[in-house]
């Protein structure tokens, strides 16, 4: 049943040199799957650059393509996070949360991009490798979930658990925009029919 949140795909490329290598660095000492888990999460969120807060004109998709260039969006590091656990044997997932995109573009809501990570003391565990800044402060603290973004009006979590990114997801990180700007009128949201 987890083994399909285990299994490698193109964008989950684990089996890339330099995401094997960061895995077992990164699992180097550890003994459970929390403290892997844990040391991944700090990584992600603390030493890839955030697209959007950095105003950066870059995409990234695959998880080898996160590692090389340090940067991506919420749903890019999601991915880099899925690998490096997946790596490590931990079955990780894609969530997803529809929120306001204020904090860039007023009156326009976008899909956010989490994991869930399956440990074994705690079970499905959702964490948030988005990146802190003022007013976001998202931590690794099983059982608590400490999200970057609490659900607000015309805002909801998404309660399913993906094998792999939503294909909208995908389809966004892989297009080619001319500037951030650009990239931001484009940025992914649900269709909702009211």
């Amino acid at each position: 049943m987890l083994d399909k949140y285990l299994k490698e795909t193109d964008i989950i490329d684990f089996s890339n040199e330099q995401i094997q290598k960061l895995s077992k660095e990164l699992s180097r000492n550890s003994k459970t799957d929390v403290e892997i888990a844990r040391k991944c999460f700090l990584y992600v969120r603390d030493d890839i650059r955030h697209v959007g807060d950095y105003k950066l004109n870059i995409q990234t998709c695959k998880a080898s393509e996160v590692l090389k260039n340090k940067a991506g969006w919420c749903y890019a590091k999601s991915h880099l996070l899925a690998s490096l656990l997946r790596a490590n044997n931990i079955p990780t997932a894609f969530c997803y949360q529809r929120l306001s995109c204020s904090e860039y573009i007023k009156d326009i809501y976008c899909l956010h991009g989490l994991n869930s990570i399956y440990l074994k003391d705690y079970g499905w565990y959702r964490v948030d490798v988005r990146g802190n800044k003022e007013g976001v402060d998202a931590k690794f603290n099983p059982p608590f979930e400490n999200l970057a973004f609490e659900i607000g009006e015309n805002e909801f979590d998404i309660e399913e658990r993906f094998i792999e990114p939503l294909p909208v997801i995908v389809d966004f990180l892989e297009t080619k925009f001319e500037s951030f700007e650009q990239m931001m009128k484009s940025i992914p949201d649900l269709d909702i029919k009211n």
